[in-house]
């Protein structure tokens, strides 16, 4: 049976890769992005992964984008919840505006995706929802009181809906990435990634959005039915949890 997969933020970065991963396992893959036009489109000319445009802040953006999705593909069987972004300031210079876009994005994103899915994952007996936190939601991070808080409480969201939807098929997951390899780490200067970042991590160098990919397309599987509820920690040893 082929699965339909919904990745948010899908086209760039870790997104892009666990969009790839989820195809390689069999998957037909719906790709969400918010504002870049032409890397969603070079991204499905190259993988010929559809891609769809909205605001996963929007609750009814998410609704109506979802039943396009499942207008055009089917029923989604597997979301990964994987959009994000940061607003970055030390908390005495953070603004409302700061705290509020994090929140729609990294918090209300994962309930309104995961609200407009779940009751058809509920009537089909199968479902498989992951989403994407960060070490940074697990320990911590100065000028990250917006974005920590919010990985934080995607992990919290995750463990009470798992206890819902054990007995209805479904699973619910996290991946917590520590440093990956992206776009966004390229500008951090060589200096500090080699004398302040990389010292923290004791495997000695910076995950691949590979890797977190291959732990995604595991837990989206047939085969992980028993894990449920779990966060799954991958940052090369810099926090254990």
């Amino acid at each position: 049976m082929t699965r339909i997969a919904l990745v948010t933020g899908g086209s760039r970065g870790i997104g892009a890769a666990i969009s790839e991963a989820l195809k390689a396992q069999g998957c037909t893959v719906a790709a969400t992005y918010a504002g870049n036009d032409e890397k969603a489109a070079a991204f499905t000319k190259e993988t010929g992964i559809k891609t769809y445009k909205w605001n996963v802040g929007d609750y009814e953006a998410c609704k109506a984008g979802i039943a396009q999705i499942e207008a055009d593909l089917g029923p989604v069987d597997i979301l990964v919840n994987n959009a994000g972004i940061t607003r970055d300031a030390p908390f005495h210079k953070m603004t409302p505006q700061h705290w509020h876009e994090v929140m729609d994005t990294n918090l209300n994103g994962v309930f309104n995706m995961t609200h407009n899915v779940w009751n058809g994952m509920r009537e089909r007996k199968f479902g498989r929802i992951v989403t994407i936190s960060s070490i940074n939601g697990q320990k911590g991070q100065f000028a990250q009181a917006n974005y920590a808080a919010t990985k934080a409480a995607d992990i919290g969201f995750t463990k009470a809906l798992a206890q819902e939807g054990a007995r209805a098929g479904i699973t619910v997951n996290v991946v917590a990435p520590g440093y990956i390899n992206t776009e966004m780490m390229s500008t951090i200067p060589e200096k500090v990634m080699n004398e302040v970042i990389l010292p923290q991590i004791p495997v000695g160098r910076l995950g691949e959005a590979s890797e977190i990919a291959r732990a995604v397309a595991f837990l989206a599987s047939d085969d992980a039915g028993f894990i449920t509820g779990s966060t799954l920690s991958a940052n090369g040893g810099q926090y254990m949890s």
